[in-house]
């Protein structure tokens, strides 16, 4: 018995000394780690980034070297699905959007225009076939272009804008409320076009020398071909004919739906209230510091939702049901915003579509 104790008090030491034998071991390596470590990482503050490049190139291609020598090994998991670009026939089609028509027509890229695009004017062009090729209207070719009597000549370059309207260049002192001003439009439609930049997101501060796209502008002194006319909306709660959808608040349609701007914006300075525009079942209410601000959300429980956005009241909380003409909030200035005014959205299965289909 005395022996089993001995050999049990043998092991226990053993195992003790060689646990602490394992401790230093891994405690110095520890240790010789970090001080190399410090020492690279003081080495590579010291030359301030000078050494980034070579880093960076050297780790693509350690990267590239794996990825080139693992790829065999990934391909052998999918027999009988290995492709070998070199063999794959090219497709000698060319895409076209041909008609029955036999004139030659240039089609232009369906790809978003983030700026002005220069276009060179060819045989048979127009002012007007121009427009209509890049889905703007006359005026904005020819307040760009500062055309007299629609003259163009084939192989003049043309400025043509992303949207309708005027391309401003900002000087000291401008501001978006001061040009939207000056070309006759909304504050709001230059801040929510995608592509202007601003020096401060929360004022909208503009740099002096860039090129702001200001949207359903108009030039000074000028007469649009087309007069624009001011939409007013019918009282808030006006059932339309179709009987599904009512008007979420009433005043003056500042801003219609676009490929960036998915709503119908309404201002109104006397802040009237916000009505639900059908019956639902409320899925958001509350504040945002950016983009729609305070708003409001409703399921139709029929494929259809509606948003209501930057409010500065609202009335209604996640999960409460709503009738058609309940006021949700009241009409405000909260997010991206310029002045006061209902951003209204609706959509079908997920799809938004310009709401002025379904009020009117």
């Amino acid at each position: 018995m005395e022996e089993i104790l001995s050999f049990f008090d043998d092991l226990k030491l053993f195992w003790a000394d060689f646990g602490g034998f394992l401790f230093k071991k891994f405690h110095f390596s520890f240790i010789r780690f970090e001080e190399s470590k410090s020492t690279f990482v003081n080495a590579l503050y010291k030359q301030r980034g000078k050494l980034s490049r070579k880093l960076i190139h050297t780790g693509m291609a350690l990267l590239s070297g794996a990825g080139m020598m693992i790829a065999p090994v990934i391909a052998q998991e999918f027999p009988g699905t290995s492709v070998n670009p070199w063999e794959i026939e090219s497709n000698p089609q060319v895409l076209s959007a041909t008609t029955e028509s036999d004139s030659i027509e240039t089609l232009v890229s369906e790809k978003v225009r983030d700026g002005i695009k220069e276009y060179v004017v060819e045989e048979g062009d127009t002012v007007a076939s121009i427009a209509k090729k890049f889905g703007i209207d006359e005026d904005t070719i020819r307040w760009q272009n500062n055309l007299v009597k629609d003259r163009i000549k084939v192989g003049q370059t043309l400025q043509i804008l992303p949207v309708g309207g005027i391309a401003h260049k900002v000087s000291k002192g401008d501001t978006v409320y001061s040009i939207a001003k000056k070309y006759d439009t909304e504050a709001q439609g230059i801040v929510d076009f995608p592509f202007n930049t601003f020096t401060n997101d929360e004022t909208f501060e503009l740099a002096i020398g860039q090129i702001v796209i200001v949207p359903d502008g108009v030039k000074p002194q000028e007469i649009p071909l087309a007069p624009r006319i001011r939409q007013i909306t019918p009282d808030a709660g006006a059932v339309v004919a179709s009987g599904q959808f009512v008007w979420p608040t009433s005043g003056t349609i500042t801003q219609n739906y676009s490929w960036y701007h998915p709503g119908t914006d309404i201002a109104n300075r006397g802040l009237p209230n916000v009505l639900a525009a059908d019956s639902g079942r409320v899925t958001y209410a509350g504040c945002l510091t950016y983009g729609y601000g305070c708003h409001v959300r409703i399921d139709h429980d029929n494929g259809y939702t509606t948003l209501y956005a930057h409010l500065s009241q609202i009335f209604v909380n996640v999960g409460q049901t709503v009738s058609r003409g309940m006021a949700l909030g009241r009409m405000g200035s909260t997010g991206r915003s310029t002045g006061p005014h209902l951003h209204f959205e609706v959509a079908k299965n997920g799809v938004k579509l310009n709401p002025l289909t379904v009020l009117r």
